[in-house]
């Protein structure tokens, strides 16, 4: 019998909180047999922002753009092989975009029954709370999300976690 989670999502950001929601999406796919996608979203609404409001030059925009595109690359490659080394197959996904429309497209392209993000950042005014991307994605998606916290708990269990072959 299929348990409740078949899909999971986590979504990466480059943050700690990302990478530790990652690490504790990996537990759980291998735990409960459901595939894993980590997500990577571009926001490129941000990088407009930037040059609409003169703090970037469009040049200095697609020089931005390009690292952001190789910090996508390098944390996606990052928790592609913390999977494979507890013998995890896992699904990568880099988007750009509005981050939380591509989050919830992600979760309706794959049938996704739980979003996995990191603790969410401390919310200082009404503005943050709207601009706050990673709080829109986890209202607006049709699943049920988890938000990971404790980070050494879930760094201990990921360490103690069997390695592929081992």
């Amino acid at each position: 019998m299929q348990g409740p989670i078949r899909n999971i999502l986590t979504y990466v950001d480059g943050t700690e909180e990302s990478i530790t929601a990652a690490q504790y999406a990996i537990l759980l796919a291998l735990s409960s047999g459901a595939s894993l996608t980590a997500a990577y979203v571009i926001n490129t609404r941000a990088l407009s922002d930037l040059v609409r409001t003169r703090i970037f030059l469009e040049e200095e925009q697609q020089e931005y753009q390009r690292d952001i595109e190789a910090d996508a690359e390098r944390y996606l490659n990052h928790v592609r092989q913390a999977a494979e080394e507890k013998g995890l197959r896992i699904d990568t996904e880099k988007r750009s975009g509005n981050v939380h429309q591509q989050i919830r497209k992600l979760v309706e392209e794959r049938g996704i029954d739980l979003l996995v993000i990191g603790e969410l950042s401390r919310i200082r005014s009404r503005r943050d709370e709207f601009f706050n991307e990673t709080e829109r994605a986890m209202r607006g998606v049709s699943c049920s999300v988890l938000i990971v916290k404790d980070d050494e708990r879930v760094w201990d269990l990921f360490e103690q976690a069997q390695t592929a072959g081992g």
